[in-house]
């Protein structure tokens, strides 16, 4: 057991306008989960403070749009070479706070840097349209122009790709940006807002703000800030949009999952029984894209549960940092507590607990809990009809291929899915049928490539753009129509008719 004794709490400061401010007297506390120990403090914003922000980048705003796409893209390809060169050291960041396995946060900032990368091409990306002689002498053309002030409010489970994949499109295209990360690992955005700087990035562009809901309810009312990008749980994400559209800015709030992987009866169960258990259990089940419920069609069931839960007894869950571990902590003993609550209320709903992981003992006090598998699952349980966001995954099992189906599309959620079958028929049909955002044939976490886009449907999503590429762009902009003549002095006369071309 390694031991970790914290006497001195790190001091992580707000960034605004290129100043470090210290905490002030409303304080959280940020904790290594993997041991149940303080390290950090951070402030608390007030509406105040969130004020002086939205100030801040409001005026730095002003310059930086005027900052030529050739010199942004510069600074992308800078941030790009910054963040690659010192990725481990971001990723141990991540392990600290966060509690996820070193190489699984190396993955998250690989996949933050493809929307660095997709932002090197902003010059493409803000390009207009023109068209010449709509009428005679009358042209017509449209531009890109930046909202102004955005902020971008992350979650805890991606601490640094979230951040990556919001925060390089805004600034690419012109806006200032007002950072709030999760309080509970917030030092990644402080990284990421040193690096943007490192590269060129001029003081009050990018501002770090952490706070709760006070600093979250600020940010929506504030008048200067225009935009709202927010992921997080589907109750938080329907409150950011209901409350940013009333102060009419523009919003994307990405809500939760309950995301289904459908195993028809041609498929290659060993390979199913593997993609399960990697995108049921990888980061504790602490993602949006997760498996967390497993849907068996016909006579499959007994045995993909049975090779599951083989599966499942060669987990190692420990310490992020020891590499011989593959999952984590939770990331607080709240949540490993409410995750334990799904799977002791399972079998009196009516389920079968395969593999109970509230049974598997830890030699520490981080928020360690054992993967579960939980057999028989049907609508109407608790364990399928809520986001458990922790290591248990369902399995529910139908007839027929239209039945899971069905099952998919009831669900109220829509944020990804899969299907494993050998049959191109009938995986063209399911990419046709399903109505969710995400689809992956054969592919168990379909998280789009950075120059597609990431986004749910139903009440994954509230708001109707999609995050990361060319939809960040359409929403970090607005379009402005310039019609244009010029005509001789001769040609001028008094119309009052309605203008036609």
């Amino acid at each position: 057991m390694t031991t970790v004794t914290e006497t001195t709490l790190t001091q992580i400061p707000h960034i605004i306008g290129g100043r470090r401010i210290d905490p002030g007297e409303r304080r959280g506390t940020v904790y290594n989960p993997a041991h149940g120990v303080a390290t950090g403090e951070i402030g608390l914003a007030d509406a105040d403070l969130v004020a002086e922000a939205a100030r801040t980048a409001a005026e730095a705003q002003k310059a930086w749009r005027d900052v030529g796409l050739v010199k942004r893209a510069q600074l992308m390809f800078q941030v790009r070479e910054i963040i690659t060169s010192r990725a481990d050291e971001l990723a141990r960041i991540i392990t600290a706070e966060h509690g996820k396995t070193v190489p699984d946060a190396r993955g998250e900032v690989a996949r933050g840097l493809e929307n660095v990368e997709f932002c090197t091409g902003l010059m493409h990306h803000l390009k207009g349209e023109y068209s010449e002689q709509i009428a005679t002498g009358l042209d017509v053309h449209q531009v890109r122009q930046p909202l102004g002030v955005v902020a971008c409010i992350t979650p805890f489970n991606f601490p640094a790709m979230l951040p990556l994949w919001m925060v390089p499109t805004a600034i690419a295209a012109g806006n200032a940006v007002i950072l709030k990360p999760s309080e509970r690992d917030p030092s990644a955005s402080v990284w990421i807002a040193d690096a943007f700087r490192e590269a060129g990035l001029p003081d009050g562009v990018l501002n770090v703000v952490h706070g709760d809901k006070a600093a979250v309810d600020a940010i929506l009312a504030d008048p200067i800030i225009r935009g709202v990008s927010f992921v997080g749980s589907t109750p938080i994400a329907r409150y950011i949009y209901t409350e940013a559209a009333a102060h009419s800015k523009r919003v994307q709030a990405l809500g939760g999952a309950k995301n289904h992987m459908i195993v028809m009866p041609d498929a290659d169960l060993d390979a199913a029984a593997d993609a399960a258990v990697s995108a049921g259990f990888g980061s504790a089940g602490e993602r949006c894209m997760a498996i967390s419920a497993v849907v068996a069609v016909g006579g499959v069931g007994d045995e993909l549960v049975a090779k599951i839960a083989a599966r499942m007894k060669n987990l190692r869950i420990g310490d992020g940092f020891d590499p011989d571990n593959e999952i984590g902590p939770l990331i607080t003993a709240a949540a490993r507590e409410r995750v334990r609550g799904f799977v002791a209320g399972a079998e009196p709903e009516g389920a079968k607990l395969v593999v109970d992981g509230r049974e598997q003992q830890f030699d520490s006090d981080g928020f360690f809990l054992g993967a579960s598998l939980v057999d028989e699952v049907a609508p109407g349980m608790r364990v399928y009809d809520e986001e458990v966001f922790g290591p248990v995954l369902s399995v529910l099992r139908v007839d027929s291929y239209d039945e899971a189906v069905q099952l998919i599309n009831d669900n109220p959620y829509g944020n990804g899915t899969a299907i494993f079958t050998r049959d191109g028929k009938t995986a063209r049909q399911f990419e046709y049928d399903i109505q969710v955002g995400m689809v992956g044939i054969n592919v168990p976490i379909p998280v789009p490539v950075g120059s597609f886009s990431f986004g749910g449907w139903k009440n994954s999503l509230f708001g109707d753009t999609h995050m990361y590429g060319s939809e960040a762009f359409n929403f970090y902009t607005r379009r402005k129509v310039v019609t244009s003549r010029w005509p001789e002095p001769s040609e001028s006369q008094i119309s009052l008719g309605f203008p036609t071309h």
